[in-house]
């Protein structure tokens, strides 16, 4: 597989659960050795678009290749070229880092000296070296899940599937673990990566597609995502909340009320233009700000930008 060539392929993907359509037909191409990102909210069918990519389950329609390797009629081969992580840790807490490195590497049948010498190799690539020998129940929730993504990487695979790989960890947990995949970018391998923060997706992610009812409702760059939506967004806290239906009015376009925050926020397109105009308008209007802010979108304000843009 050349750097031109797709690393996966997903054309008509669905796959339905009794009444429920978990994939709606669902299409997807992803670049060799980039960060795919797959963006949208729990239920959204990402979680069930990776385990048949990664050939746990078979789609009711569709076509998939993986590696160049029709992964329907060939999933043994599929498997032997890429490493999944789910969302749920795989390792054992009672063996140490080490232990668990080596009996994955045992797993995927590699001899007993060249287990161990994989195992040093991966714990020291993330940072793991002078915990290996201490026991997992020992560890932080970010070194459980770099040792998670260091044992998906035991066979060297050439497609990584990372499936929320940083759920419920804690801010530095979760900086830990997008260390750990930038790491792995620089060697050639290609990242499948499903999240529900934008931020991880725009911290790691080369494209991303957004999924909505078991299909992809928009794809691009996290830039351009975010352009969809308006751009930057100025927001302003009023002191008065009885004038926040004048400020409103002063935004430009349509402007978004929260009476509990006393706050108006409205889409914008030259943030600093916008901030100007802004706090000349409330000036000589008479209402008093409490504070103004220019901002990117946040997940949320994408997301339903985004899904409203769908089912219009």
């Amino acid at each position: 597989m050349t750097d031109r060539d797709p690393a996966i392929v997903v054309e008509g993907l669905r796959k339905r659960y009794g009444d429920k359509h978990a994939l709606d037909g669902l299409d997807l191409t992803v670049g060799a050795g980039t960060v795919q990102g797959i963006l949208g909210p729990n239920g959204a069918g990402k979680t069930t678009a990776v385990r048949i990519m990664s050939t746990l389950l078979r789609p009711d329609e569709g076509r998939v290749e993986v590696a160049r390797i029709d992964a329907l009629t060939r999933p043994e081969e599929v498997r032997a070229r890429i490493g999944l992580l789910g969302q749920s840790a795989a390792v054992d807490e009672e063996l140490s880092g080490r232990q668990n490195l080596e009996m994955f590497g045992r797993l995927h049948h590699l001899g007993a000296r060249r287990a161990g010498t994989r195992a040093d190799e991966l714990l020291g690539r993330f940072g793991l070296a002078d915990t290996g020998t201490k026991a997992v129940r020992q560890y932080s929730g970010g070194m459980r899940r770099r040792l998670d993504l260091a044992a998906s990487l035991i066979s060297e695979p050439e497609v990584l599937f990372l499936d929320e790989p940083t759920t419920g960890l804690d801010p530095r947990g979760r900086t830990e673990v997008w260390n750990a995949v930038r790491s792995l970018v620089g060697g050639g391998t290609t990242v499948l990566l499903t999240t529900q923060y934008l931020e991880e997706a725009d911290q790691l992610a080369d494209r991303i597609a957004v999924v909505d009812r078991g299909r992809v409702i928009a794809q691009g760059t996290a830039d351009e995502l975010k352009t969809r939506t308006g751009g930057d967004r100025i927001d302003v806290t009023l002191r008065d909340p009885r004038q926040l239906a004048r400020a409103a009015a002063l935004l430009p376009g349509e402007a978004a009320v929260d009476e509990n925050r006393r706050l108006v926020s409205a889409a914008v397109t030259d943030r600093m233009t916008a901030l100007t105009a802004t706090v000349r308008a409330l000036e000589a209007a008479g209402v008093e700000a409490e504070d103004i802010a220019v901002r990117r979108p946040t997940l949320d304000e994408v997301f339903l930008h985004l899904t409203k843009e769908g089912s219009a």
